[in-house]
């Protein structure tokens, strides 16, 4: 296997954080911060906010990303966003699974699987999100929840399709908690994901296939998680807030 064939990609999740004026300062930060970056860099923020980042991110290499989009083309589904609407709006990339809806909004495997079904057939490109609770890691069923999430979210996904899935594994125990996995647990479950995609897909879909690490990842501990070979890039909450840090993330991903 060989991870050169695998390019990585560095994705902040802004969660419920920033109007749309503190959108275009922070992006005009970290324009020239990420400017030469050899990673794909994208930025996933609140819909209120995504007009104002693409707005600021237009001519440079950063992407922008919606954090959630509903299954259903439209209807009756207040507060929601389609994911032909995204499409419509020019949004590239869409978070779903985040352990966020799966604890507060009550998402499932299901909606998690409807979802991303929705965002291929409108042509987004998804990260999906996957990871345990801290029970299930400790009753040594980490690989057996991240597997069984895994293939629920891309029943029905085609090789072809997957070329435009990126899962992100986050331990749930690890994210807002300022407890990270260390680098060999992170690599050992990302490696667990790149088997059963192998499974599926086969080998070579599989050692193309992007896998980021999203719990706690920091300017202060990127280096190391994107040194192990399985972890091909991060999903950053906090850090992706401050420009500076966001941008040494980027360039740990980078060497």
């Amino acid at each position: 296997m060989d991870k050169s064939l695998r390019k990585p990609v560095i994705a902040g999740n802004w969660k419920m954080n920033n109007t749309p004026e503190q959108t275009k300062a922070l992006i005009e930060q970290m324009k020239p911060l990420v400017a030469d970056a050899d990673c794909d860099v994208v930025l996933c923020v609140p819909y209120i906010d995504l007009y104002a980042a693409m707005e600021a991110a237009a001519g440079s290499n950063i992407k922008i990303g919606a954090e959630n989009c509903h299954w259903a083309e439209k209807g009756a589904f207040t507060g929601e966003v389609s994911a032909q609407m995204l499409k419509a709006a020019g949004v590239p990339y869409v978070i779903i699974g985040h352990s966020e809806r799966r604890q507060y909004f009550g998402e499932t495997d299901v909606t998690v699987r409807n979802r991303v079904r929705a965002a291929l057939d409108a042509g987004l490109k998804v990260i999906l999100c996957v990871g345990e609770v801290l029970s299930e890691r400790k009753l040594g069923i980490t690989s057996q929840i991240v597997s069984a999430q895994t293939e629920i979210a891309l029943a029905g996904v085609s090789e072809e399709e997957l070329a435009n899935v990126i899962i992100a594994y986050e331990p749930v125990w690890a994210i807002g908690t300022g407890e990270t996995a260390t680098p060999e647990q992170a690599n050992e479950v990302c490696a667990i994901i790149r088997a059963l995609i192998a499974r599926l897909y086969g080998k070579d879909a599989a050692d193309r296939f992007v896998i980021q690490y999203g719990g706690s990842m920091n300017d202060g501990n990127a280096a190391e998680l994107l040194a192990q070979y399985d972890v091909d890039g991060g999903l950053i909450g906090g850090a992706s807030l401050v420009a500076e840090k966001f941008a040494k993330i980027v360039e740990a991903a980078s060497k």
